[in-house]
């Protein structure tokens, strides 16, 4: 997809407000047999400004499609209220709300050709002959389109089938964008090109977003701020630096990438930083996390892979080789500590050297990147 389309040739979407907030928002399912209610997604508030994508994430059954679905109204909440703008559309129909959605299935009629799948809710709205070609062979031009109108569906790539469903949602010019897991359908190396082009129009149209994912790198990739959920509750909003930098509990930890844990108890801590115990240590942590602990409290010290070095000699945690996996540009290696096993991320192996499964090492901490975590919060299941 070009980057060289100047703005002004891009069409006004609409000069309302776009913000979506989510107030009270509770989703009920009853379950057969008798078995009582499910709780999809309970009593969120959520704020998506003017002009952000924000990536739901979390593990499947967490609620974030029926979020998803309720903002664009294929689901109702069974209580709370949900705005776009300064209207509450909690109970107005999907066709009533001035929303486009890309899906992950790409949801392409098979029988009509591209320029008639783009063209359809065009067609729909009652729009002039002449508005309906004008919007449609724009937004082919801005989708590199131009060139396959009288093709079918079946006669282009998965990539190709993801730009005419993402031209059909925004040539209606919708107020909001819903993507539901859109690339989910396309190979490693196609999804990571796409991804970078979605994000890349969706900054240049300034469409306020709503993006479902179960994949980590793509929310940190596109996001403006990432909501990490958990069995229907929101565990965190941040950006994606904060997310992956400053996770509040273990389980945000360890869903967004990878994640060591060493218990340690809290020793004291002001503005300036922390002293923690760990094992027969006192460290000094000058970034250690808003989370606040009392003097001797339990805690987690978290820190991610590349936070950590090896050395054959030194000052840090003695450990064992018991596994060394090479990926080319980095190598993995697992401790075997006193302390529990640690996973540490070594880049460019050809500089630094390798070790070997049953080689003695040195495990040096990054004290600026070590986090301090409550030692009772959500585990990942």
């Amino acid at each position: 997809m070009s980057n060289n389309i100047d703005n002004k040739d891009l069409r006004q979407f609409s000069t309302k407000s776009s913000a979506v907030k989510m107030r009270g928002v509770t989703k009920v399912f009853p379950q057969h047999e008798g078995k009582g209610e499910f709780i999809a997604v309970n009593n969120i508030d959520l704020d998506i400004d003017d002009g952000q994508l924000v990536t739901l994430l979390g593990p499947s059954g967490c609620g974030k499609t029926t979020t998803l679905r309720m903002i664009s109204g294929f689901e109702y909440p069974t209580q709370g209220n949900i705005f776009i703008g300064d209207e509450d559309v909690a109970k107005i129909p999907p066709n009533k709300r001035d929303i486009g959605m890309v899906f992950q299935s790409y949801a392409l009629f098979p029988h009509l050709s591209i320029w008639d799948n783009i063209a359809y809710g065009l067609k729909v709205k009652r729009l002039s002959r002449e508005e309906v070609e004008e919007r449609t062979e724009n937004v082919m031009e801005l989708m590199q389109l131009t060139g396959m109108e009288r093709r079918f569906p079946n006669q282009l790539s998965g990539g190709q089938q993801q730009r005419v469903a993402l031209a059909r949602a925004i040539v209606c010019e919708p107020r909001v964008l819903l993507f539901d897991e859109p690339l989910s359908n396309l190979d490693a190396k196609l999804r990571e090109h796409m991804r970078d082009e979605l994000r890349s129009l969706q900054k240049r149209l300034g469409i306020t977003s709503l993006y479902v994912t179960h994949d980590q790198a793509e929310a940190m990739a596109i996001s403006d701020r990432v909501v990490i959920m958990k069995d229907g509750d929101l565990i965190q909003v941040g950006s994606p630096e904060e997310i992956y930098a400053y996770p509040n509990c273990k389980f945000v930890a360890n869903f967004i990438g990878k994640a060591n844990f060493m218990p340690a108890s809290y020793i004291s801590g002001d503005e300036r930083g922390a002293r923690v115990q760990l094992g027969a240590s006192e460290l000094s942590l000058s970034n250690p996390g808003d989370i606040k602990f009392g003097n001797g409290e339990k805690c987690s010290l978290a820190f991610r892979p590349e936070s950590g070095r090896l050395e054959k000699d030194g000052e840090g945690i003695a450990g064992v080789v018991t596994r060394a996996t090479y990926f080319g540009f980095r190598m993995e290696y697992e401790i075997s500590t006193d302390l529990g096993s640690l996973v540490i991320e070594i880049y460019n192996p050809q500089l630094t050297g390798q070790y070997k499964v049953g080689d003695d090492v040195k495990v040096l901490l990054d004290l600026s990147c070590v986090r301090v975590l409550k030692d009772d919060t959500i585990e990942q299941e």
